[in-house]
């Protein structure tokens, strides 16, 4: 009897261990299952590397994730872009959702969509051929004899809206003017297109007195927006082809930029050796992805552009390229689908070209965001972003009186700082 109950009790012993066992199996199980199912749902995350509905500054989601080039190049993956024929307009999208992660364009702001359709640019662009017409758009404001009797070491080619008249005077006050570049020969030209509302507070018969007054204004008449950068550029690269093809250097940038010339003239462009050719450098973007998020001020369509990552290319804000260039990424172009990403379709151009950006010798020398200022610090830099004529000004004139000795007055300063804390510590010793 006593055997008995020994021999039941640990068949009841056992039977409660397989008991546990088997619920600590079902809550493993469980656990695992949805442990799958959260990987599952955050794999179509906009933060994760190749979706980007949650970055909305490309700088910021690239130097995030830091994404680089696939092994295999850009060629293969570029490849139905460089068809002679095919342009393609996005699909129609579904109205936006209110949820959007920046607000909502003015009024007088197109869309994508409305930006291309307007201009028809996808259709009046094109030549016999299949290809870009060599002169898409006709000139409403040329300058074809800036070149004539000198071969200018430096182009310069200012993106500008058409009422930003107070930023281009700043620009001619400051890094724009002839005097900044040391007796080489400088061409200044800001790229306009036309007015997208009739209401506009600097009509084009102010714009056209302002081009009579500087003569360094080219306007063409395309819908001048966001959208259409890509247009604005080429027309600028076109015009160098055409009218100043023997010049040495061109940089292309904005208008809100601060702009050090003479730094970029002597320490990167150095008119004391040969021309470079083939050469093109700016802030270099590496494996940066397209955004499919169509909120995005940088959302690209997959009717535009399929592919996972776009070709190395140099932000748009500011970069520098060798005079024999101009010529052949406007030829370039002529092939390849338009992209209203600007800085990206360059970089497309390049790609086919098979010339490869070259990194700046230091890499703070281009910089695409707000640099706090210090006369030390941008007296060695060349590009600085975002900022209003009055600040360009104020800025601008305060380097050149510091420029000769601004880091031995910072580090004055810092000494200046380092013996008062030093003293007001020793006080308490």
């Amino acid at each position: 009897m006593q055997w008995r109950r020994r021999h039941c009790c640990l068949a009841k012993m056992t039977w409660s261990c397989k008991r546990s066992l088997f619920r600590i199996h079902v809550v493993w199980l469980l656990s695992l299952a949805l442990l799958s199912a959260a990987m599952l749902f955050f794999s179509q995350q906009d933060w994760l590397p190749g979706h980007t509905g949650l970055r909305e500054n490309p700088v910021a989601y690239t130097m995030q994730h830091g994404f680089r080039p696939r092994s295999e190049g850009n060629q293969s993956s570029l490849r139905s872009l460089w068809k002679e024929t095919g342009y393609a307009l996005p699909k129609p999208q579904a109205n936006l959702s209110s949820h959007q992660a920046e607000p909502p364009p003015p009024a007088a702001e197109l869309s994508l969509e409305d930006s291309l359709s307007t201009n028809s640019s996808l259709q009046g662009e094109m030549g016999v051929g299949g290809k870009l017409a060599a002169q898409p758009y006709r000139y409403i404001l040329n300058e074809p004899h800036k070149c004539r009797e000198s071969s200018p070491f430096l182009v310069l080619l200012i993106a500008a809206e058409p009422g930003q008249a107070e930023a281009r005077n700043a620009i001619r006050q400051t890094w724009g003017n002839e005097s900044v570049a040391a007796g080489l020969g400088f061409v200044r030209l800001f790229l306009l297109g036309t007015s997208s509302s009739r209401s506009e507070a600097y009509p084009q018969s102010a714009i056209e007195d302002e081009s009579h007054q500087f003569h360094d204004i080219i306007q063409q008449d395309y819908l001048d927006t966001y959208y259409n950068l890509t247009i604005k550029t080429l027309m600028g690269m076109n015009w160098v082809a055409t009218h100043c093809s023997r010049a040495s250097y061109v940089m292309k940038t904005d208008s809100d930029m601060f702009v050090n010339i003479e730094y970029l003239i002597q320490k990167l462009l150095k008119p004391d050796q040969p021309p470079k050719r083939n050469y093109f450098t700016g802030y270099l973007m590496r494996g940066y992805a397209p955004n499919r998020n169509k909120d995005s001020k940088w959302y690209m369509p997959s009717e535009l552009y399929s592919s996972e990552r776009y070709p190395i290319f140099c932000s748009g804000t500011g970069y520098v390229f060798s005079g024999d260039l101009a010529e052949k990424i406007y030829q370039a172009s002529r092939s390849i689908r338009r992209l209203h990403l600007e800085d990206v379709y360059v970089g497309i151009c390049l790609a086919k070209l098979r010339i490869d950006p070259v990194p700046p010798p230091n890499e703070f020398l281009f910089n695409h965001w707000r640099v706090s200022y210090s006369s030390c610090k941008y007296s060695h830099l060349i590009t600085s972003h975002q900022f209003q004529p009055n600040e360009l000004i104020k800025y601008w004139n305060h380097l050149q009186s510091n420029k000769h000795n601004a880091c031995v007055n910072m580090a004055k300063e810092k000494n200046s700082r380092y013996r008062h804390r030093r003293l007001h510590s020793d006080r308490f010793l």
